[in-house]
């Protein structure tokens, strides 16, 4: 891709979630992540979704520890989450770096969950309504 093609960092002022965060991370990985180390960007999140409750900011979190994107890592490869996403993506990394496996199973997990909130949607939005 031209340089003039990628993605740029923006002010953290102009992201408006942890995903829009995460695409910053992903563009500077070495800025925002000590040693690439998975576990450090999942402390991060975690003080992401502490900062959310603790202002009573309403926001479909969906990366915490014991969250969905942890469930969703269950189901599909039935790794154990009892010490965290990032222990498990690490611990099954096998070859790949766990940082980019974690963006690649994000972006799957991602994907997934927009499909489904679209079915979701659509179902509700042809089921009859009772009034």
């Amino acid at each position: 891709m031209p340089p003039s093609d990628r993605p740029r960092p923006v002010p953290l002022a102009e992201c408006t979630d942890a995903w829009s965060i995460l695409d910053q991370v992903r563009l500077r990985p070495s800025m925002w992540v000590r040693g690439r180390q998975l576990r450090e960007l999942e402390t991060m999140l975690l003080g992401y979704g502490i900062a959310l409750e603790v202002h009573g900011i309403t926001e479909s979190f969906l990366l915490n520890p014991g969250g969905p994107f942890s469930d969703w890592l269950y189901a599909r490869f039935g790794w154990g989450m009892a010490c965290g996403w990032a222990h498990a993506i690490t611990e099954n990394a096998g070859k790949e770096a766990p940082l980019d496996l974690f963006f690649r199973l994000a972006d799957e997990y991602r994907t997934e969950d927009l499909s489904a909130s679209v079915t979701m949607t659509a179902a509700s939005d042809a089921a009859p309504r009772l009034e």
